[in-house]
């Protein structure tokens, strides 16, 4: 009784960053796919702390006590120790505890996760040693060496000093026509949280395929090249760059310009290909 009251304690502290809504009625869930690079990424950049961690003892939280619980899903209080630290500035110590809402299985169960290796992307609880909140519903992955090895060069980039900013959205963008028909150049300048220069380049030429690049520099000019496939770069584009050119972008006023701007950019998007994403 008394985890059952810790549990729902820690519930109405800390919360898991479901958007609340009263549980329905259960359905069994379907089973976990393999998490894309976009996921990987995705809850890397945004979890303090990485860890690798051995379930010990899990308790099913009661629905009434468990707001925002998804249909399919149960709420655990989760007891783990503390494998390796994967990633993050602050100590962990051996012996942690976190909520987790875990899918049902094939027959509506709650999935035994005592002595599993997960992955956990967190935060530490500000005054509370050992607790750690999750920072997404889907922040509990079970461990794998192939998942390891695709999350540690991920992780690895993030921790780098000249790691991609964060991409906002478009801030301007400037196209012009060359001398010879069929020339152009657009740079579509993008927006980041603390104003890191991030600008986008396509160049046209009479007779060739167009080129694009990017460049993280305050230089701007035709020797950018386009990044590499499912890396921090691509992910900072791919997943963070609207599916077209915002109205609101100051394209200039002649509608050739704006015209051959939206058809670039729209190049990009597609040479970049989707941010596919299987964890929900």
């Amino acid at each position: 009784m008394k985890a059952l009251a810790l549990a729902a304690a820690i519930a109405a502290s800390l919360g898991t960053g479901i958007a609340a809504s009263r549980a329905e009625a259960a359905t069994p869930a379907a089973a976990p796919i393999a998490p894309s690079y976009a996921d990987l990424a995705t809850l890397a950049d945004a979890a303090p702390l990485t860890l690798r961690a051995r379930v010990k003892s899990q308790i099913v939280v009661p629905p009434e006590r468990a707001p925002g619980l998804r249909a399919g899903h149960a709420r655990l209080y989760v007891e783990a120790q503390t494998v390796a630290l994967l990633a993050g500035k602050t100590a962990v110590p051996e012996s942690i505890r976190y909520l987790v809402d875990v899918p049902l299985d094939a027959k509506g169960k709650v999935p035994k996760l005592k002595k599993q290796e997960v992955l956990l992307f967190a935060r530490p609880v500000a005054g509370r040693p050992g607790e750690l909140q999750l920072v997404s519903p889907a922040a509990q992955l079970a461990w794998s060496a192939d998942t390891d090895s695709r999350l540690r060069p991920i992780l690895a980039a993030l921790a780098a000093p000249d790691v991609r900013p964060r991409i906002t959205g478009v801030r301007d963008v400037l196209s012009s026509s060359g001398n010879l028909v069929g020339e152009s150049e657009t740079q579509i300048f993008l927006a980041t949280p603390d104003g890191s220069p991030a600008a986008l380049t396509v160049i046209r030429r009479p007779g060739m395929a167009p080129r694009w690049g990017v460049s993280w520099t305050e230089l701007v000019d035709q020797s950018a090249r386009p990044v590499e496939a499912e890396s921090i770069a691509w992910f900072r584009l791919a997943c963070a760059l609207p599916p077209r050119l915002p109205a609101s972008s100051d394209l200039g006023a002649d509608p050739a310009d704006r015209a051959r701007a939206a058809e670039d950019y729209r190049f990009v998007v597609e040479q970049l290909g989707p941010c596919t994403r299987n964890l929900r």
